[in-house]
Order: structure tokens, then C-alpha cells, then sequence
């Protein structure tokens, strides 16, 4: 880890008041994304070319610094056919179920870097998606608030009747944990699936090392903080995967299956991954500032709509791990009810 002890990120709430219907598929995530991701270029693409590659304004256009940014022609860690987009969105909690009108709609949205500034932009495009309607039945909702959560509270800090966005921190302190023990232990526990992949593969609990969720940490966290902040986060992958072997763990940790239909792509896409608690224990030093990131970040494929998701504690809570609806030993859970994707 280089000497960070800052990173820009910040975690909104939007608040919607439902005005048609809306329909929420078991996981909203992607839903929300599609939502998103149209307004925001509609709003603004200045050239209405079909595709971002091989247009002249994509070095200055908000929509794929945002949404869908170009990756660099050369790197020297790999190359890459895309890079993460400096946002993730967390949808409501798991669930099928219909919102009438009247009713609240939320859901939370986490900015990142060179995205922070386009916090305004950001929340019209989502006024935007909500005022087209999402979702089966093209639901509607009006923006009722956003509010920006800490961990040690919260600030409203837009109204739509207001119009202005009231200034707020954007950056959290990390790497303050330097004295942790050699005998530490962190407690992930995963909200949403985990998608791990080898050969394009999600990895089951089983076939899941502590080195591989914690390199993958260490690398999305780098890539976020080089190609949208400061710079890389991690000098030395060698290092940090070698401080990996004297990490101890214990894995609570089940299969959940998730499937929704691409309308891109004109297919069911199977998403599934581990949900549960992950126990580490050991030399967590360096890994500390990595795992307070991932909080914020989420880990894994798919993360920029809401995959990989987990919360942080110093302990395990319980002795079991829950899925939506299942625990540890029962079948896998099969969930095919399509999210519509625009």
C-alpha cells in the first residue's frame, strides 16, 4: 500500500415517492443500472452517435467517464478490454414486490473520485430515469431527497425544490488501522453474491482462498483510486499476495443462484455467487485500509450494480449465515424471475 490516508468517496441515499406503480424484480440492481445509464446519456451526449468509440468529445463527455470509461491503450499491470466506472449502485433490499403510489422508494448510489463532482448531473439523470419509468409497467417516482450517509451520520443535502446540493465532505480517512495486531481478526459479511471468477467462472465457497478476495480487493480498489483519483493504492501486488500465506480463515458461506434476462443481449445471464460471513484472521495490517475500502467499493463482477457487497466487523456474528430466504446446509436457492434491462 503506498501512504494514502484519505480516498474520495462518498455513499447517497435517493428517496423517491412513487407515483405509477413500480416493480421490483428479486434484485434491483441491474434494473436501476439500465435505468441510469440511458438518462444520463441522453442528458449528456452532445453528438447522438450511436456509440461513445470514435467520438471526438469522449475525453470530455461525462457520460462514459461515468458510466462506461475507455480503457487506457496500454497498462502496466494488464490490458484491459474495460475499466471499473467510478460508482456503485446499491439497490433495496432482496425481494420481488410492487411500490404504489404514495410509497418510498430507496436505494443508495456510492461516488467515487472524478465522479464526485458530477453529483448534480448524477442526481437529474436519476430524476430523469424515474420520470420515464423503470421496470416492468414503466413505473414512475418523483425525487423526494438525497441524503449523504457516514458512518457517523447522516446530512441531507438536496431537495428538488431547493435545487442546490449543500456542501458536504466527499473524501474518508483510511490506513489509520497501523497497529493492528498480529492476531486480528476482520469478519466480512457478504449482503449480496460474490462473484469471484476463474476462466470466467464464478468460484464457488469451496474453491474460494482468502488470497483471492483479498487480491481482488487490493486490485479494484487500485484501479479505482488510479484511474479516477490520485493514483494507484497498491505499489507492490507481489508483496501483498505473498503477506497472504499467514492469513488464517473461516468461511460460513452458501450459493446463491440469481438469474435475470438481458434484453442487450436477448438471453437469461446466470449471476449467482457466495453470500455469508468470511472470518480472517492474522497479520491484517496491510489489508486493513484495503477491507474498510471494500465497504464502500464491493469486490467482485458486477459490483457496479450492487454485487459483492459486504459490511465489516471485528468478529463473527452468530453461528450461522444467511441467505434471502435459506441458511447454511439448505439447497441453493434458484431465483429466475427476470429484471428488466434497458
Amino acid at each position: 500500500m503506498n501512504a494514502a490516508t484519505s480516498f474520495p468517496v462518498a455513499r447517497y441515499r435517493f428517496e423517491f415517492q412513487v407515483r405509477q406503480a413500480i416493480r421490483l424484480p428479486d434484485y434491483a440492481g441491474s434494473m436501476l443500472r439500465g435505468a441510469f445509464g440511458h438518462a444520463l446519456r441522453q442528458l449528456a451526449c452532445m453528438t447522438r452517435q450511436k456509440e461513445c468509440a470514435g467520438c471526438p468529445l469522449i475525453g470530455s463527455c461525462p457520460y462514459p467517464m461515468i458510466f462506461a470509461p475507455p480503457p487506457p491503450v496500454t497498462h502496466s499491470l494488464q490490458k484491459f478490454s474495460q475499466i471499473p466506472p467510478p460508482y456503485v449502485i446499491e439497490p433495496p433490499a432482496w425481494g420481488s414486490r410492487a411500490l404504489f403510489a404514495g410509497e418510498t422508494l430507496t436505494f443508495h448510489q456510492v461516488l467515487i473520485g472524478r465522479a464526485l463532482p458530477e453529483l448534480p448531473l448524477i442526481i437529474l439523470a436519476w430524476r430523469r430515469a424515474f420520470a420515464r419509468g423503470i421496470g416492468a409497467g414503466d413505473g414512475t417516482a418523483d425525487l423526494l431527497r438525497v441524503v449523504h450517509c457516514q458512518p457517523d451520520g447522516e446530512q441531507e443535502i438536496h431537495r428538488p425544490e431547493v435545487g442546490s446540493t449543500a456542501a458536504h465532505p466527499q473524501r474518508i480517512s483510511i490506513g489509520g488501522e497501523t497497529d493492528v495486531s498480529p492476531d486480528s481478526a476482520a469478519t466480512l459479511r457478504f449482503e449480496t453474491p460474490l462473484r469471484l471468477q476463474q476462466n470466467g467462472r464464478a468460484l464457488p465457497p469451496e474453491r474460494l482462498p482468502a488470497r483471492t478476495l483479498l487480491m481482488a480487493l487490493a486490485r479494484r480498489a487500485s484501479l479505482l483510486a488510479e484511474f479516477h483519483a490520485a493514483g494507484a493504492l497498491v505499489e507492490d501486488f507481489a508483496a501483498l499476495g505473498a503477506a497472504c500465506a499467514d492469513i488464517r480463515e473461516e468461511k460460513c458461506l452458501t450459493w446463491l443462484d440469481w438469474t435475470r434476462y438481458s434484453s442487450r443481449q436477448q438471453q437469461k445471464m446466470s449471476l449467482g455467487g457466495v453470500i455469508g460471513t468470511w472470518r480472517l484472521v492474522g497479520p491484517l495490517a496491510p489489508f486493513a485500509p484495503l477491507l474498510q475500502l471494500g465497504e464502500w467499493l464491493h469486490v467482485g463482477k458486477e459490483a457496479t450494480f450492487g454485487l459483492g457487497r459486504y459490511t465489516l466487523t471485528d468478529r463473527l456474528r452468530g453461528d450461522t449465515c444467511e441467505a434471502p430466504g435459506e441458511s447454511c446446509g439448505h439447497p441453493r436457492q434458484v431465483i429466475e424471475k427476470p429484471a428488466t434491462v434497458r
